[in-house]
């Protein structure tokens, strides 16, 4: 009896939160949602498989999701295995020709479609693509320094609105083309928060492993201006691994992008707590 009015409860907890979430439905209706998957959920099967049913609901409710993913543990654990060293730039590794093939070969073939796989075991229509297909994202070098790591230049988000036309989920590989036809890696929340601009995204979705943007006393703040976050970098409350992330989120709103949320990836359903509840799950950039 007790197990039944515990379930019962649940199923009512269920209604309530479909039915409070209908404004949120209402308002994503035909949006396009950039989401940066990276971090610790990339390696684990349940945690990529409940992003994958995620991606898959915000389709079937109307949205158009598109996953940019990242891939460097892979790539690095690739390396060793093949015996491949390479040098470093400030903090930097250096992607010379032997190890933009690896790099290549790990986010286009293994990681793109072990997401993909995830999206269309879920009863989704997930395709893989790289920034180099159907000149997506056109790159010039970051840094001569770094060799094959680019910086994108121009993209052309044809072959993405072709795929939402077919109800199909695009997840990209974080690669773009050189003008001389070269190969250049390119940093994932780099290449979410282009092609976000180039789609006029309605947000971007930055999944990490931490909580969010922290203040001074280590506390997530929910929602930052650009001002914001511009003075937190500048007094170093906003540093190391956080400040690439807030650049690309900062870049993506001032040029067309609603919002932009750096979102903990670890929450389960975190992409669905922040787009269709009050509640969020990270730290929230707009104008």
């Amino acid at each position: 009896m007790k197990t039944q009015t515990a379930m019962r409860r649940d199923y009512i907890a269920t209604a309530r939160t479909l039915s409070e979430a209908l404004p949120y439905l209402q308002c994503y209706d035909g949006a396009i949602i950039v989401i940066k998957f990276g971090g610790h959920a990339m390696g684990d099967k349940a945690t990529m498989a409940s992003f994958a049913r995620d991606v898959v609901l915000l389709r079937q409710v109307g949205v158009h999701p598109v996953v940019v993913h990242g891939g460097g543990p892979m790539i690095n654990e690739m390396l060793g295995r093949l015996g491949v060293t390479s040098d470093f730039v400030d903090g930097k590794r250096v992607t010379d020709a032997a190890v933009i093939e690896i790099v290549e070969m790990v986010l286009s073939g293994t990681v793109n479609k072990r997401i993909v796989q995830a999206i269309n075991a879920q009863g989704g229509r997930g395709v893989g693509l790289s920034g180099k297909d159907a000149h997506l994202m056109v790159c010039a070098p970051a840094d001569p320094r770094l060799g094959f790591v680019g910086e994108p230049v121009k993209v052309t988000p044809d072959v993405l609105r072709c795929l939402f036309k077919e109800n199909i989920i695009p997840v990209i590989a974080p690669l773009g083309a050189g003008c001389n036809g070269e190969t250049f890696n390119v940093n994932g929340d780099t290449a979410a928060g282009a092609i976000a601009v180039a789609l006029k995204a309605d947000r971007l979705l930055l999944l990490t492993d931490v909580a969010g943007v922290k203040d001074a006393k280590g506390q997530v703040v929910t929602e930052l201006s650009i001002d914001k976050v511009i003075a937190m970098t500048k007094n170093g409350t906003i540093a190391n691994g956080m400040i690439p992330k807030t650049e690309t989120a900062v870049h993506a709103v001032r040029n067309g992008v609603r919002a932009c949320t750096i979102v903990d990836g670890r929450v389960a359903n975190a992409v669905l707590l922040e787009l269709f509840t009050d509640h969020g799950a990270g730290s929230l950039i707009r104008a």
